[in-house]
């Protein structure tokens, strides 16, 4: 069976035990060591790391298996190294705002079903290496969401339709709508950070104030925890971070799907505003959003996910296609010459025929018809149509 070790830069991570292929050893041993570094290959006593989903400047993502599990589930083990040499103070303070985060994250995740559930968290401090002191460690262990996230999706089929990136909108906002209810920020939207699982669902991942923790920082200020050329200028600056600073990254992340480029190929640094609408065809409805939520100034953009959502909505009513217009038309008055064929056939079209409807008629005509009803209208509508 093979290991690998978390421990960042160790030059073989890869760790092949064959006493761990039998089961009853595998769920009985105590540990397991790198060959390379000596880290502690068993997380936690249960987690498994098998393979390296990605890596960053905050720490590493590891497909692992439970192996607690009858079935040894497969989960995401997530690691976060402290920056720099923290004094003990530091450390302590990092722990107690990862456990707080830990806190924030284990709520999401059982409140909403497009956020993963948190499993566990631990903090791990492993022997130094190389003559390095003693390394601290976090790591989450969540849900893992069997998929292909948006950036993989793009490489893989290039630009987004417009009724796709309006799926997606549909979708996120309503998850971000619960997070920013909920006091959260989630700070590094982008869309390596949005799970598509196979069976359609979207997935928010990877909130950025975990990896604030990794700085041994917290509160409601940026940190440096961005994605460079999603983040905002107020979160770029160090600045108070929004509802609208959310906003502002989905916007970027919908214009890279529609336009297929970076983006910092579509931001003007000259002119201080985005360029992205010659490479997209989209309408002017949906580009006029994306422009708001892209707004330099916090409080010009949308101020939640809601607001973004009727904006949304009421273009789509706005842009329902005329031929569908036509069509509705034409069956309303196929319709009204219908129910005149057969319960008015003696009645012979003029301005006012209602006195000879009998009560009855009209009430039941009224009961079928939406508004407004036939005792509203100015004439009885005939056509010839064949029936």
């Amino acid at each position: 069976m093979k290991l690998l070790c978390t421990r960042p830069n160790c030059h073989r991570p890869e760790n092949f035990f064959t006493d761990l292929d039998d089961q009853a050893t595998l769920k009985t041993v105590q540990q397991k060591f790198c060959m390379t570094c000596g880290m502690p290959l068993i997380l936690d006593g249960r987690y498994l790391p098998e393979r390296l989903l990605g890596q960053g400047g905050f720490g590493a993502a590891f497909l692992a298996s439970d192996r607690r599990s009858p079935t040894l589930r497969q989960c995401v083990v997530k690691q976060f190294q402290p920056a720099g040499d923290l004094s003990t103070q530091q450390l302590a303070l990092a722990q107690n705002l990862f456990e707080r985060e830990a806190l924030v994250l284990d709520r999401l995740g059982a409140q909403h079903p497009q956020i993963p559930n948190l499993l566990a968290y631990f903090p791990l401090e492993a022997k130094g290496w190389q003559g390095t002191q003693t390394q601290q460690f976090f790591y989450l262990v969540q849900e893992y969401i069997e998929g292909q996230d948006l950036e993989a999706e793009l490489a893989d089929r290039g630009n987004f339709s417009e009724s796709e990136v309006r799926e997606i909108l549909q979708e996120i906002l309503k998850v971000l709508e619960f997070v920013h209810d909920q006091e959260v920020i989630h700070r590094d939207i982008k869309p390596s950070n949005i799970m598509r699982h196979r069976n359609g669902r979207l997935y928010l991942l990877d909130f950025g104030a975990v990896k604030q923790v990794a700085q041994g920082t917290g509160g409601g200020r940026s940190t440096g925890i961005y994605s460079m050329g999603f983040a905002p200028p107020e979160q770029m600056r160090g600045q108070s971070v929004f509802p609208s600073t959310d906003l502002y990254a989905l916007a970027v992340t919908c214009i890279t799907l529609l336009t297929g480029k970076p983006a910092e190929e579509l931001y003007d640094s000259y002119g201080n505003n985005w360029h992205w609408r010659p490479h997209a065809q989209v309408s002017a409805q949906l580009a006029e959003i994306l422009d708001r939520m892209l707004l330099p100034t916090p409080s010009d953009r949308f101020g939640s996910a809601p607001e973004v959502l009727r904006a949304l909505n009421a273009t789509a009513q706005t842009t329902l296609p005329q031929s569908l217009v036509h069509f509705l038309n034409s069956l309303l008055h196929l319709l009204l010459n219908l129910l005149h064929r057969l319960f008015l056939p003696r009645l012979k079209l003029h301005p006012n025929p209602y006195p000879h409807k009998s009560p009855q008629v009209l009430q039941f005509l009224n009961h079928c018809l939406p508004h407004p009803p036939l005792s509203r209208l100015p004439f009885w509508p005939v056509g010839n149509f064949p029936l």
